[in-house]
């Protein structure tokens, strides 16, 4: 079975402590044959991204996270023309930096960008190891699990993990890699906005609102809050029937079509009968 990570995004707050502990943990060191020294700038082997949705005043920050996915079928060990990348039996991928001659085909050949850098200096590629050489030494855990504050990171056994790993996914599934890292709660696309009474000058409290994807018939209802908004996260792509209407107000249709971005629908007028 092997090893496995798994990123919860929602419990992920930004704090960067994963990119400092793997940081802290291989900058400066040696821990041949499982990694030379990381660089001191220019590589984070784990490494969190801002993920900003939607527009203004319908905004929603996620924090994603790019780490090497420690593939089963991994095509860097394939593209390596000097066999210096193995799967481990524990299923973590490594580059062995004594048998890296510098020939940057894992780079090209990785379908997951900006995880394998190249160092210059050492003339060699570089990735995470999953702390390899600690796991080895006793630990559960890389440096970057151990340092999260918010248990958005977790890492053990596949066959211990089974049911953490129903709730999860992995990234470009369509590729058949066979990812070693999975993710809960990666963000889809919303469509917000907000109902307001344009006679009161007031927003709509409680006012009902439906989605309807007009490609697969699948709807998804809601209210507006105390404040008259409405958000409808977890969108696939495709075009959406917006219908909305509350007691004592003319009921309303809109259209949204969403591809790559969230929708912030904005003020939406809500006339009485």
């Amino acid at each position: 079975m092997g090893k496995v990570l798994i990123i919860d995004i929602t419990k992920c707050n930004g704090c960067h402590n994963c990119q400092i502990a793997c940081k802290d943990e291989h900058c400066g060191n040696d821990w041949s044959p499982i990694a030379k020294p990381q660089p001191l700038s220019g590589q984070f082997w784990i490494g969190v991204v801002d993920v900003v949705r939607g527009t203004v005043p319908k905004v929603k920050v996620a924090y994603n996270h790019i780490i090497c996915q420690h593939c089963d079928d991994a095509p860097c060990i394939k593209a390596c023309p000097n066999k210096a990348i193995y799967k481990r039996p524990d299923g973590i991928v490594i580059i062995d930096p004594l048998k890296c001659k510098g020939a940057g085909d894992c780079i090209k050949e990785c379908p997951y960008e900006g995880v394998i850098f190249f160092n210059k200096e050492l003339n060699i590629s570089q990735k995470c190891t999953f702390c390899a050489h600690l796991i080895d030494k006793g630990w559960q855990e890389p440096r970057c699990v151990d340092a999260c504050p918010t248990g958005a990171l977790t890492f053990g056994e596949e066959a211990e993990l089974r049911d953490l790993i129903s709730k999860a996914e992995v990234l470009k599934p369509e590729i058949g890699v066979k990812p070693r890292v999975y993710y809960i709660g990666i963000p889809k696309m919303f469509i917000g906005g907000t109902i307001y009474d344009p006679e009161l000058d007031e927003v709509v409290i409680g006012a009902e609102v439906n989605l309807q994807n007009e490609d697969d018939g699948i709807s998804i209802s809601c209210k507006t809050d105390d404040f008259g908004d409405f958000w409808v996260d977890g969108l696939s792509p495709g075009k959406y029937l917006v219908t909305i209407k509350n007691s004592g107000y003319i009921y309303k249709e809109l259209k949204a079509d969403i591809t790559e971005k969230d929708i912030n629908l904005g003020d939406i007028a809500l006339g009485k009968k």
